[in-house]
């Protein structure tokens, strides 16, 4: 059975200005912490790289301060990293590392991969937290999805 309110996703682009990178790595401690104290110990995040990257790695900081938390990776398909630089790649490498669990909603790459890992994303969440600072794309869709589902979303661009 689903507990979708001890559960929260993410959500954002993969683009994020440099200038907004410290603030939002503040922002991001400081929501989990608070959805934590809300009991929210399962954490969703898709595995690309920007938001997705800034957002796995404060659940993991997150998770040395209380060991209940769970990273939990959605992921569009294996090897969805294959034509990221070596950086990027090593990053994923060593988030995949340390993930609880682990869920691919495809095989193989396919057209609608991303729509469907962000859905699943969204299906098992009672929060969904963004990063959003566009009118269209991926995030955008999400954030709505998630909105038209009754789950709470937070942007944490309006905090930025």
């Amino acid at each position: 059975m689903i507990d979708r309110k001890r559960t929260a996703c993410f959500t954002g682009h993969r683009s994020i200005p440099e200038n907004d990178k410290a603030k939002l790595r503040i922002q991001l401690d400081r929501i989990i912490e608070a959805l934590y104290n809300k009991g929210v110990v399962f954490f969703g995040c898709g595995g690309a790289y920007g938001f997705d990257t800034e957002a796995e790695y404060a659940v993991l900081r997150a998770k040395e301060r209380h060991k209940e938390i769970k990273l939990i990776l959605v992921l569009p398909c294996k090897g969805q990293d294959k034509y990221w630089n070596d950086e990027s790649k090593a990053m994923y490498s060593d988030i995949l590392s340390k993930a609880d669990k682990i869920v691919y909603t495809s095989e193989y790459y396919t057209n609608d991969c991303m729509h469907k890992r962000n859905r699943h994303l969204v299906d098992y969440s009672g929060y969904c937290i963004a990063y959003c600072t566009k009118q269209s794309g991926g995030t955008v869709y999400t954030m709505n999805y998630a909105k038209d589902s009754g789950v709470k979303v937070v942007n944490l661009a309006d905090y930025l």
